[in-house]
């Protein structure tokens, strides 16, 4: 369901009514201390308190981990909710009425707010019938494999709330249209029925088959997943899209797994449902399963709310299908490993089929060492590509090559470029230490061509270097810092917001880091006047489930920027001097490339221009670094 934006007229009661102090004493242990409540850290390990909690200004922060919002954003960190969905949650609670931006919207969200609520009530009830009849006479078949066949116990499979689908056509649809009195409409949008072909009534889309409930994050049922008995094809069947499920978004088991996921700081993501469900069982309780399709970038980012390190580990079956699964998955998350945003390890079980299987033989404390020494994404592919090639042989070994290029073109951080160029380098050297350094210059030949043809008189302008002013790559910290206390001043001190947005405008200046780059967008949205900046920055952010954690700092003055703010003016001087140094040094070293590809013998004019242009960059490079009176290390 695409819900409609909240009106903030909603938005603001449910916050007017919504007691920080009381929403938080459910998660929290707080005590008074002065005008303040305090209590250990619901979103990091500590043993004395440093969570705070203001009842005057309704906000809560953390001096160990810097956590900070108010009522909704804790809510949203606590339980990795999205803010529509806390909003609405804290309207039903105080029971304050729902509006959205366009009258016309609020009575569809209206009835899509009461269609998903009886869909919900609809699947719970489905899943009790299931449970029900497995453990009648007629489900005793569908019990004998869960506890013979997969091992499990009476206790797993009441948590997973395991059940069977009777052999007939039209059991469930009687049970819940006849016996239940539920609308046969709602039955079939639950996608549990499904109309005959000839007009003649309904049957049943799941029939003798081992049922799994599909839960949300907040464990309500949402749809099933169904083993066959039989012969009957496909071995498994997933209930069908629906107004409450998109298989592409969904992680089976993510509702036991969350807690075990940000506790190990590690998700780890199987093919199977019974993989999952075994390895809860065994005590591994950072387990989902990607309900039998490839992994999507959806279902890759729902994992990594709950993960700081950003990390998982794929675990799919050892065979050539889960060969294939752990390539497609590959795939679409290989823009998030290339860029360091997700640590992706592989795991292929060996001598065993799959988690479930390995689990039969072997403990959990085994499996644990498995994940613990499971390869990188990068070291596993290279493994996949040079597996059962004779690398000796002049065509097996020009074919390898090709393929780890091709691999290793994508990398973009230069220190992991070096080390996997290293990395292949001795395995293409076949043991002989002699030939690795032959090997890393062909390589380097490959990944990143040059050709000298194309560079006349590149050995008289290679001696020319970037003037060493460099904060993007030698100071970067420093550049955040002064990017951060310039958006302190904007958010802090009204007086000086049209003095920066001229600056920035008249230096043609932007903001170097991405997350600075998107606040400041966000931050311009709002009139250069605006009372209470902090306030709806925040609530921007939040509404647009935008991560807090890179400026959160921003809405908070310690001692030391306060000290800062008072030196505004000397404190705007080297920032904006130190982001126009950023700016300088990036169109110096263009004009360097072009210059350096220039003939001075052919195109003499072109070739003045540049060193021109250079020369005026460089002299400008070194008048802002004077201009800075007092460095930027002591400022900051």
């Amino acid at each position: 369901m695409q819900i409609p934006r909240l009106h903030p007229d909603t938005i603001e009661e449910v916050k007017h009514r919504a007691d920080i102090v009381d929403l938080v004493s459910e998660y929290v242990v707080l005590r008074k201390r002065g005008k303040v409540f305090v209590g250990l850290c619901p979103f990091h390990d500590e043993k004395s308190p440093s969570f705070t909690v203001s009842p005057s200004k309704q906000m809560y922060y953390c001096f160990g981990c810097q956590a900070a919002g108010n009522a909704i954003k804790f809510l949203m960190d606590l339980g990795k909710y999205q803010f529509t969905e806390v909003v609405l949650d804290l309207a039903r609670r105080y029971q304050v009425p729902v509006k959205t931006l366009e009258p016309e919207q609020r009575q569809e969200l209206q009835h899509q707010l009461s269609l998903r609520e009886q869909l919900y009530e609809v699947l719970a009830s489905t899943a009790q019938f299931y449970q029900h009849a497995l453990r009648q006479s007629l489900g005793q078949k569908g019990m004998q494999y869960l506890q013979e066949h997969r091992q499990f116990k009476t206790e797993t499979i009441q948590q997973f709330g395991l059940g069977y689908a009777p052999a007939g056509w039209e059991t469930l649809h009687r049970y819940l249209v006849e016996d239940k009195h539920y609308p046969v409409q709602l039955v079939e949008k639950a996608g549990l029925i499904k109309p005959r072909k000839d007009g003649g009534g309904y049957y049943d889309v799941f029939r003798d088959r081992l049922m799994i409930p599909i839960r949300d994050i907040q464990g309500r049922v949402i749809a099933f997943g169904g083993r066959t008995l039989t012969e009957e094809q496909p071995k498994y069947l997933n209930s069908p899209e629906t107004e409450l499920f998109s298989k592409g978004k969904t992680l089976f088991a993510l509702d036991h797994a969350k807690d075990g996921i940000s506790k190990l700081d590690q998700g780890v993501v199987v093919e199977g449902y019974f993989d999952a469900i075994a390895l809860h069982a065994a005590g591994i309780n950072n387990a989902v399963a990607s309900l039998g399709t490839a992994l999507s970038m959806e279902q890759v980012r729902l994992l990594l709310r709950y993960t700081d390190s950003k990390q998982l580990v794929l675990n799919f079956d050892a065979d050539k299908a889960g060969i294939n699964a752990a390539e497609r998955a590959i795939g679409e998350i290989a823009t998030l490993a290339y860029k360091g945003e997700v640590q992706l390890k592989i795991l292929n079980i060996p001598h065993a089929k799959d988690a479930d299987e390995y689990l039969h033989s072997h403990t959990a404390e085994e499996y644990q060492q498995l994940l613990a020494n499971a390869p990188l994404w990068l070291n596993w592919q290279i493994a996949e590509i040079i597996k059962h090639k004779d690398l000796r042989q002049a065509t097996a070994f020009q074919k390898v090559t090709k393929e780890i290029v091709k691999l290793l073109q994508n990398i973009v951080n230069s220190d992991t470029l070096n080390y996997y160029i290293s990395y292949c380098a001795e395995i293409l050297s076949l043991g002989d230490a002699r030939l690795i350094p032959l090997r890393v210059e062909n390589l380097l030949t490959q990944i990143a061509p040059t050709s000298v043809q194309s560079l006349p008189l590149r050995s008289r302008k290679q001696k020319l270097k970037t003037p060493k002013l460099s904060l993007v790559t030698t100071e970067r910290s420093l550049l955040e810092q002064a990017e951060a206390l310039l958006l302190q001043i904007y958010l802090h001190c009204p007086e000086q917001r049209q003095v920066i947005i001229d600056e920035l405008e008249e230096r043609n200046l932007e903001f170097s880091l991405s997350h600075h780059r998107f606040f400041w967008q966000q931050s311009l949205e709002f009139p250069v006047e605006e009372v209470d900046l902090i306030f709806s920055l925040e609530n921007k952010y939040l509404e647009l489930s935008e991560d807090l954690i890179l400026i959160s700092h921003l809405f908070h003055l310690n001692e030391k920027t306060n000290k800062e703010i008072l030196r505004t003016p000397q404190v705007l001087q080297a920032t904006f001097a130190c982001m126009e140094i950023v700016l300088r040094e990036k169109r110096y070293r263009y004009f360097m490339e072009l210059w350096e590809k220039t003939d001075p013998l052919t195109e003499p004019e072109k070739d003045k221009f540049y060193a021109d242009a250079m020369y005026a960059e460089k002299m400008r490079l070194q008048e802002l670094d004077k201009q800075r009176y007092f460095s930027i290390r002591e400022l900051l």
